[in-house]
């Protein structure tokens, strides 16, 4: 995982190996959540943003470019 500290403009990178990641497994790769069950439920109360749209599956596929934001954190997944 390579996360690069951010400043309240810019987004962190999260670099992924391969390409779709489901958006759960993000948010628990990039530490926002210890569990999947918990990054799970935080997308299904719509506390999740992919490309400033609010999301509700938690299986959403990502690829890279996507901005996702949770928990007043923004990523930008990099491949």
């Amino acid at each position: 995982m390579n996360t690069q500290p951010s400043s309240p403009e810019a987004p962190e990178e999260i670099t992924i190996r391969a390409e779709p990641i489901e958006l759960s497994r993000l948010l628990k790769f990039a530490g926002i959540f210890d569990s999947g069950g918990g990054a799970k439920h935080a997308i299904n109360d719509g506390l999740v943003t992919v490309d400033g749209v609010v999301e509700t599956a938690a299986r959403r596929k990502l690829f890279a470019g996507a901005t996702v934001r949770c928990a007043g954190r923004t990523l930008l997944v990099k491949l």
